[in-house]
């Protein structure tokens, strides 16, 4: 039974990776896109805006029609769009389809994150949905620290469309086992009824929650910074600073273990040091460390400083992610769907309307990539301070924690 188990999460980890994946496996092969399709770096760049615009969308609409229609039908039918979109996109003859068919690849890529978290919430009780989703987390992780390095070797054995037929064979492999392996998990009888009305409502209470919705912001401006890096650092690294994809691919992988490595030590502390203390440490070095970036980069301190710092910054990001929803759910236990898709659908809404500023008034340089990653975190701090009594621990709470993590 606990072999089966352990192969269920296994599954839901791959689900819940096919966002990362989408997002990351091609990253290596923007300046090739770039040439391919006589475009601009900027416009590229705006096919990861379009990505995380699909991502945001997609968590809102396929989890509410979740809650009222099952997981299964939701599933199935977004992973087949997933294969159809990423096939077409193969095939895409310029620069503007391959951004609208990566919205329809993001806009279905949303089901299996929102939809894996949802079948853990339905599957498990108790500790258990903590001891689960970690090990969701382990598997997600890895993902983006892959991806990069996978899409560096597929450029070697041809175009930059081989990423995509790679990801359509990913998602055909996900929709057999949707099909013949996932079972329902939401009862006919615990299913929400009420319809898109319902589900606006509850939106509609939480976006007037200014704790809610202040910390939403937070992770969301933060997030910004991390997918302005992502959208962005192909061009530093390859173009400003000369690397081959694969040596991109290394530094890339680099980044995504320190996001790794921050979550897996949040993960470690919550019990012992309350999730508002390690949000205010977190993003606090993340200001200092992100103005030091701006620095490096005016004065031309080299890649490696601008590496090192980089890096550094990214692991603030494995803090500070974690450690909202913790904050987030716990204070709407009732509403804790929702809230999880809200929450997502920010974090990448607000990805896709910051990241490609980097490069919308010309070539995108680490100068103007570190100035958005700065901005973007310094507005992050001001929201902290607005939220500063919200996210007062009280000493009650923080007995429990430290009871908890003993």
């Amino acid at each position: 039974m606990t072999k089966v188990r352990g192969a269920f999460v296994l599954l839901l980890g791959a689900l819940t990776a096919i966002g990362p994946l989408t997002i990351d496996l091609y990253l290596a092969a923007f300046p090739a896109i770039t040439t391919d399709l006589a475009t601009t770096q900027g416009a590229v760049q705006l096919t990861i805006a379009a990505t995380l615009a699909g991502l945001a969308i997609g968590q809102l609409v396929i989890g509410s029609l979740s809650d009222a229609l099952g997981r299964r039908r939701p599933l199935i039918v977004s992973l087949a769009l997933y294969v159809a979109f990423s096939v077409a996109i193969v095939f895409a003859p310029s620069v503007s389809v391959l951004a609208v068919l990566r919205f329809g690849q993001g806009l279905t890529a949303a089901a299996g994150m929102v939809l894996s978290m949802a079948i853990v919430r339905d599957s498990f009780h108790g500790t258990q949905v903590g001891k689960v989703i970690a090990r969701l987390m382990l598997v997600v992780g890895v993902a983006p620290i892959l991806a990069p390095v996978i899409g560096a070797q597929l450029l070697l054995l041809g175009s930059w469309r081989m990423m995509f037929v790679v990801l359509a064979g990913f998602g055909l492999v996900l929709l057999a086992l949707a099909i013949f392996v996932v079972p329902e998990s939401l009862p006919v009888e615990r299913r929400r009824s009420g319809g898109l009305g319902a589900a606006l409502r509850s939106y509609g209470s939480l976006i007037t929650d200014f704790s809610f919705l202040g910390l939403a912001l937070l992770s969301g401006l933060y997030m910004a910074a991390l997918f302005t890096y992502v959208s962005g650092a192909t061009f530093v690294f390859q173009e400003q600073y000369g690397l081959s994809a694969q040596q991109f691919a290394l530094v890339f992988t680099s980044g995504a273990i320190a996001v790794t490595a921050g979550s897996q030590i949040n993960g470690a502390l919550i019990g012992r040091v309350h999730p508002a203390t390690i949000l205010r440490v977190a993003v606090l070095s993340g200001v200092v460390l992100a103005a030091a970036m701006v620095a490096s980069s005016l004065l031309d301190l080299g890649m490696v400083a601008l590496i090192v710092l980089l890096v550094l910054t990214l692991l603030t990001a494995g803090f500070v992610m974690p450690s909202v929803p913790t904050i987030a759910l716990q204070a709407n236990p009732h509403r804790a769907g929702s809230a999880a898709a809200l929450l997502g659908a920010l974090q990448f809404g607000l990805g896709a309307a910051i990241s490609p500023l980097s490069g919308a008034f010309g070539p995108t340089t680490a100068l103007s990539m570190t100035v958005v990653m700065f901005g973007s975190i310094v507005a992050a701090a001001v929201l902290l301070f607005l939220l500063r009594r919200t996210l007062t621990p009280q000493p009650a709470t923080e007995k429990v924690l430290a009871r908890s993590g003993q």
